[in-house]
């Protein structure tokens, strides 16, 4: 019984490791913000600006942009900090990097440097932006690893400086959140077969959105490191969020 459940163990903390999470994403990348868009009603978009617009973003601020994806929340980083401002896009996903590369080209008026680095150990200096934001990528760390990025956005935070996150969520409410993660695990993946061929590359965001169940679980990990913070609610608990201050 002890082997079985370590080797259950074993399996669990695999789909957590980079090199599943990197490769799951290299799979979705030239799929994943249309598939997004479609499943999600066009609410992903309405959540990124949201999540954005809590940070009260003013020109000529620098933001990191944790696993920016294809750079889906630029627009709306890039509207409060202008052209001042810098963002720094990081993914550890070389694919999403150059869909990335292509999403800039709209944006040549703005500064906007792109890392292929793992958010939980950034090269980022010490206390360099004043604005943290993250969508959509907390769902794939396991509950250490959430701690480590917690650590790591208090260091490259400034003191007073602020992040907000967003990941899709598991509803409290039975009667929405059981039929929302039977959408995300059975009928997202028959989307994703249309559009990728294969429907066990989507399906995995809806495991690890029942695994996560929502962002109030992980206030705790922020607030031992010394931030500020509190737990937002998005369209009845489908998404939740994060937003936090530097306190020193």
């Amino acid at each position: 019984m002890e082997k079985w459940a370590s080797s259950n163990d074993k399996m669990e903390n695999n789909i957590y490791s980079p090199e599943y999470v990197g490769q799951l994403f290299e799979r979705m990348s030239a799929t994943y913000d249309r598939v997004n868009h479609i499943t999600s009603f066009g609410f992903s978009r309405r959540w990124r600006r949201q999540c954005v617009r809590l940070l009260e973003l003013k020109p000529g601020m620098n933001v990191v942009d944790f696993m920016t994806g294809m750079g889906e929340a630029w627009p709306h980083i890039l509207e409060g900090i202008g052209t001042a401002g810098r963002l720094t896009a990081v993914d550890f996903c070389p694919a999403m990097i150059r869909m990335a590369e292509k999403q800039r080209k709209q944006f040549d008026r703005y500064s906007i440097e792109l890392l292929v680095e793992d958010a939980l150990h950034s090269s980022l200096p010490d206390q360099c932006a004043d604005a943290v934001v993250a969508t959509f990528g907390l769902k794939t760390f396991m509950k250490s690893q959430i701690d480590q990025f917690a650590a790591e956005i208090r260091r490259i935070l400034r003191p007073g400086g602020t992040f907000s996150l967003i990941e899709v969520s598991q509803p409290d409410n039975i009667l929405l959140g059981a039929p929302y993660i039977f959408y995300l695990k059975n009928v997202i993946p028959h989307l994703g077969k249309a559009f990728l061929g294969d429907p066990d590359t989507y399906r995995m965001l809806g495991v690890y959105t029942e695994k996560f169940k929502n962002c109030r679980l992980v206030v705790d990990c922020f607030k031992r490191v010394g931030f500020q913070v509190r737990h937002v609610n998005y369209f009845g608990g489908c998404a939740s969020g994060l937003v936090g201050r530097r306190l020193e």
